[in-house]
């Protein structure tokens, strides 16, 4: 159970991942460490979370595609770049030294070693009343809680 905890529980976490959602002529990617894998109405599904002040989310929301992508620990530092840093501000891929790659549904970039296409399948707001108090004081008070995300893993790239 422990490696199994440890590759499966973590790949989010600790590995991050950035969430890349639009189209060749207009995308945003942003590093993220929440999200799950697992099955949902009998496909295999992946769910990420999106707070409504990212620029990415106004992809998400207009997007019928998103991927995942996961790479290794020497993109540490530009995965790090990718989050804390806005689209709307500039070229973050280039400072991080990403080079985008232009997909039938949406973009990954070279250096991931796993790319997960997914077509969005559900989404919701989620709601403050519906969370632990301690979760709400802690991260929602000055900003609007993630949307969720659901979609179908239709194809995986792997390096």
């Amino acid at each position: 159970m422990d490696q199994f905890k440890a590759e499966s529980f973590n790949l989010f976490n600790r590995q991050w991942a950035l969430l890349t959602a639009g189209t060749s002529e207009s995308y945003n990617a942003m590093t993220i460490s929440w999200g799950g894998l697992g099955t949902l109405w009998g496909k295999p599904a992946a769910t990420v979370y999106v707070k409504p002040v990212r620029y990415t989310h106004e992809f998400m929301e207009n997007s019928d595609y998103f991927t995942l992508s996961f790479y290794s620990i020497e993109y540490r530092k530009a995965l790090n770049i990718m989050g804390s840093r806005s689209g709307r501000d500039g070229n973050k891929e280039q400072e991080a030294g990403l080079t985008p790659v232009m997909l039938e549904h949406g973009v990954t970039f070279q250096e991931a070693d796993v790319t997960m296409v997914c077509r969005k399948m559900y989404h919701q707001d989620m709601v403050r009343e519906n969370m632990p108090e301690n979760v709400v004081e802690k991260m929602y008070t000055t900003e609007e809680p993630h949307t969720m995300y659901i979609g179908e893993v239709i194809e995986i790239i792997r390096k």
